[in-house]
């Protein structure tokens, strides 16, 4: 992993946090107990902080920057980027996802696969939105996805106890 400094401010990271030997954490980023961070993300705190909240995940190839929050057990799927936005509890940006500056994703909603949500933009709670401006699609208010966070959690724990470098 690289955990780098910017301008005097460095990473603070939970011993309890995963973070993948090929992540790249710069800056003004906080990671919580049992967040999770995972292969080619970058978190970019150089223009405002980054926080992934207790058991927030942060997937493979992902890119969080500038003033952005991931709310506790919350997922970022592969490929997405979250820029200077909160995405709330239990909330999932799917894969290739994009969220824009000032936008939130509410409590347990869902971001599809490929979908922007737009600057300024509130994702209602326990909602799946989808497409390029996001709409909403329909209401979720028991959706599977909500435990993600759980299952990343776990994962990162059983990296941590197994993984083993073979270079």
């Amino acid at each position: 992993m690289v955990l780098r400094s910017f301008e005097g401010t460095e990473p603070t990271v939970h011993d309890s946090a995963y973070v993948d030997d090929q992540a790249v954490v710069i800056g003004d980023v906080t990671l919580e107990a049992e967040a999770s961070v995972w292969p080619n993300v970058t978190l970019r705190g150089d223009h405002g902080p980054i926080v992934l909240r207790e058991g927030a995940n942060v997937q493979d190839n992902a890119v969080c920057h500038e003033g952005t929050t991931i709310g506790p057990y919350a997922t970022v799927g592969h490929t997405a980027i979250v820029h200077a936005a909160t995405v709330e509890e239990r909330a999932m940006v799917g894969m290739g996802a994009v969220v824009l500056d000032d936008a939130t994703v509410g409590e347990r909603a869902l971001v599809g696969a490929g979908s922007v949500v737009t600057e300024g933009t509130d994702v209602p709670p326990e909602t799946l939105v989808a497409g390029s401006p996001a709409e909403v699609i329909k209401e979720v208010p028991d959706s599977p996805w909500a435990a993600a966070g759980d299952r990343y959690v776990e994962l990162s724990r059983r990296y941590t106890e197994s993984g083993e470098r073979l270079d």
